[in-house]
C-alpha cells in the first residue's frame, strides 16, 4: 500500500461504518496489533513518553513525536493518525506548522486538543481554540491530499469546563472545519448521546473508563466513528510489568508463566509487518 493509498483508506474509514484505530507506542506493539486485525493506528503521546521514562503531558517534542510517528509508519502498511497534543505550541501558526510537517513524515490524520501545559494544564480560551482548529484547517487545505483533522475537547476529562462546554467547543471546531471530532471521557452513555446529536461530523470515542463497557456494536449503533484507546493498552502492559515485578521481587517467579510465547510473538510481528 502506497503512502497515498494509506491516506485516502484513512479518509474512507471516516465515511461510513465504526472502527477501532489501536494505540501502539513501538514498532513491535504496532505490528502485534496490526497482525491482530486493525485497520488503522494511531499513536499514543503517553505510551511513546512512558518509552521514554517522562511522564504524560507535554513530556515529548515536537520532533521526538514526529521521528516517533515515523517509526510507527516504518512498522506496518497500515494509515497512522498522530497524537500531538496541542500541536506543540499555544498560537495558530505553530499549530498549522506542525500539521505540515506531521502530513510530511508521512501521516495520514493528526489529533489537536484545547489544552495548553505552560504554568500547568488549562484549557484555551474558547475562540483562541476554534482560531487554532480554523489554522490547521487551512494547512490542510494546502495539502493537496487526504488528511483527516481531528479537534478535541480535553477539558471535560481534565475537569476544565463542563459538558456544555465542551460541546459548544465540539460544534465550533466543526464550523472550522475540522474532519473528525473527539470530547474523551463524558462522564457516560447519556452524555455521549448527547455528543453525539449536537454535531454532524464523525465522532471518535476513547473505549476506556465510564465508555469501556459499551461494545463496538452499541458505539457503532448510537452513530460513533471510530473507536480509539488512548494510551490504555500501553497503560495495561506497564500494569503487567508491575504486577511481575512485584512478584519477582517478593521471590515468587510462578506469574512469570503467564506470558506469551516467543514463537507466537514472533508470528504476529511478521503477520503484522511490512515492507516499507
Amino acid at each position: 500500500m502506497t503512502l497515498l493509498q494509506r491516506h485516502e483508506a484513512f479518509a474512507a474509514l471516516h465515511r461510513e461504518g465504526c472502527f477501532v484505530m489501536p494505540n501502539p507506542w513501538d514498532r513491535g506493539s504496532a505490528r502485534m496489533m496490526a497482525a491482530s486485525g486493525a485497520v488503522a493506528l494511531a499513536t499514543t503521546s503517553a505510551g511513546h513518553a512512558f518509552t521514554l521514562g517522562r511522564p504524560d503531558m507535554g513530556g515529548v517534542s515536537r520532533e521526538e513525536a514526529l521521528a516517533h510517528a515515523q517509526e510507527i509508519l516504518s512498522a506496518t502498511a497500515l494509515p497512522v493518525s498522530g497524537d500531538f497534543e496541542n500541536g506543540f505550541g499555544d498560537d495558530p501558526d505553530t499549530v498549522a506548522e506542525t500539521i505540515r510537517m506531521a502530513a510530511e513524515v508521512g501521516l495520514s490524520g493528526c489529533g489537536i486538543e484545547d489544552m495548553g501545559f505552560d504554568g500547568g494544564l488549562h484549557a484555551y480560551d474558547a475562540e483562541l481554540s476554534a482560531e487554532r482548529i480554523r489554522a490547521a484547517v487551512g494547512a490542510v487545505g494546502g495539502l493537496g491530499r487526504p488528511f483527516v483533522l481531528t479537534a478535541r475537547a480535553d477539558g471535560v476529562m481534565n475537569g476544565l469546563y463542563d459538558l456544555d462546554e465542551g460541546i459548544r467547543r465540539l460544534q465550533a471546531f466543526e464550523a472550522a472545519g475540522a474532519d473528525c471530532l473527539y470530547l474523551p471521557l463524558p462522564p457516560g452513555r447519556a452524555e455521549l448521546a448527547r455528543v453525539m446529536a449536537a454535531v454532524e461530523a464523525p465522532v471518535n470515542v476513547l473505549s476506556v473508563g465510564p465508555l469501556q463497557d459499551l461494545s463496538l456494536a452499541e458505539l457503532a449503533a448510537m452513530g460513533v466513528r471510530r473507536i480509539s484507546l488512548g494510551s490504555q493498552v500501553a497503560r495495561v502492559t506497564h500494569a503487567a510489568i508491575r504486577d511481575a515485578m512485584a512478584g519477582v521481587m517478593a521471590g515468587d517467579f510462578t506469574g512469570l508463566e503467564q506470558s506469551a510465547s516467543g514463537d507466537e510473538i514472533d508470528a504476529m510481528l511478521r503477520e503484522g509487518g511490512s515492507d516499507g
